[in-house]
């Protein structure tokens, strides 16, 4: 089966879509056998030199195909909206030339790359798949600098028409589906859940004190780590605040852990209230993530308020792999809220909050036992979102699509992936 992805960002990028995707087809050729194509933008890591990365590339068996566009700085709107154009406009090119797709699946990054991999499968008459990894245009709220009613009327037309002619559309929830059917139009009978969860055989709860931990001078300190991108989502401002509220309890660290947009900023935070509780650690490979997660005590996993359901973190899979507890700063109708009170692996703070996230920590600090109980509950819940099963059922609904008959089966497809 050929399965022809699009999205601008794919390996080696550290954003979080473009790792799941990278996880995803990997696991596609490896698993299963397929043949993968993504058509992709260049790497935007500052190590790495765009100019030099090649138009065609193998990595593991997938077929990479890099399309030129701008790699102006995210943080500003005209930057990421230019960015986000030239690559649309590149990769609906590179679309006209591919070998026939039997299924083809688009992501979110860009919020119009949909249109690109609807045109392709339109063009091959292949069954096409919307995967939403973040909604647009709620989304768009986190870019300060630039608030336009055109612009989000325009990305609620475009996510409208292709719910409407997606033959399949996936979610990472349950929130995150009613946002679809109630706000973007998306047929309940064709929308389907599929978390993104984690390798718990690469993942595993380990001891604290590790290589990773020495090398850092954690190993006699209470950690509480952030991982994974440092955008704009996260409202990673309140964790550096909440370090200042704990700043009289010595051996309580809070350690961030990963790249992005936010990262000069949070540092220049942490400079200016003077916190010397604070680490900021670079992004770490997946290969190394099982160490550097057993350094922990406690995670945070946080989103910004207002975007339940708009964006799912999916960092919180591999905290529960690695049998951490954590204290989820998030509304209540967010996914993590959800899997937080079913399985007991966390506590709840209220989002933006210093003071509740730094008394949340501070509860679990005093209290080992719980900590202890969370942990082992956070490995439990993990197997529930194993990263081999959320890939079966991938395979499943691109199987499904790919036969004469699969589009008469909608309600089998949306009954078995309904997992939270």
């Amino acid at each position: 089966m050929h399965v022809v992805f699009f999205n601008r960002s794919f390996y080696p990028d550290t954003a979080a879509t473009g790792q799941i995707l990278t996880d995803l087809c990997e696991d596609l050729v490896a698993l299963h056998g397929c043949r993968v194509t993504v058509v992709t933008g260049v790497p935007l890591l500052p190590a790495r030199d765009a100019g030099r990365a090649p138009a065609r590339e193998r990595y593991r068996g997938i077929d990479i195909r890099r399309v030129r566009g701008t790699a102006w700085s995210k943080r500003r709107f005209i930057g990421r909206a230019t960015n986000y154009v030239t690559y649309f406009l590149s990769a609906c090119w590179a679309g006209l030339w591919l070998d026939r797709p039997d299924v083809v699946v688009a992501l979110t990054d860009p919020p119009i790359i949909g249109l690109a991999g609807w045109f392709a499968a339109a063009r091959a008459r292949a069954p096409f798949v919307m995967s939403y990894q973040d909604l647009f245009p709620e989304v768009t709220i986190l870019l300060k600098d630039f608030q336009s009613p055109a612009v989000n009327a325009m990305l609620q037309t475009v996510n409208r028409f292709l719910c409407q002619r997606a033959t399949r559309i996936v979610a990472l929830g349950e929130t995150m589906r009613a946002r679809l059917i109630e706000n973007k139009g998306a047929p309940p009978e064709r929308t389907v859940i599929i978390p993104s969860g984690a390798d718990t055989k690469a993942i595993v709860p380990g001891p604290k004190q590790n290589a990773f931990a020495a090398r850092h001078d954690l190993t006699g300190s209470f950690v509480v780590m952030h991982s994974g991108n440092l955008g704009l989502s996260q409202s990673l401002e309140t964790l550096v605040d909440a370090a200042a509220c704990l700043c009289d309890v010595p051996d309580i660290r809070i350690v961030f852990q990963g790249d992005g947009v936010m990262k000069p900023e949070l540092e220049a935070r942490a400079r200016a209230l003077g916190l010397t509780n604070v680490l900021f650690l670079p992004f770490q490979p997946k290969e190394t993530l099982g160490e550097s997660f057993a350094a922990a005590d406690l995670f945070v996993v946080s989103l910004q308020a207002g975007l339940a359901g708009y964006i799912v973190p999916s960092k919180l899979y591999g905290i529960l792999a690695a049998g951490r507890p954590y204290v989820a700063a998030v509304d209540e109708a967010c996914e993590v809220a959800a899997i937080t009170r079913r399985h007991g692996c966390g506590v709840m703070a209220r989002p933006g909050d210093a003071r509740d996230l730094a008394a949340k920590i501070l509860d679990l600090y005093r209290d080992r036992e719980r900590l202890e109980r969370a942990g082992a509950s956070a490995r439990a819940a993990s197997l529930e979102f194993d990263r081999t099963a959320q890939v079966a059922k991938y395979m499943s609904l691109f199987t499904s699509l790919a036969r004469p008959d699969g589009l008469s089966i909608p309600g089998k497809i949306a009954a078995t992936s309904q997992t939270e």
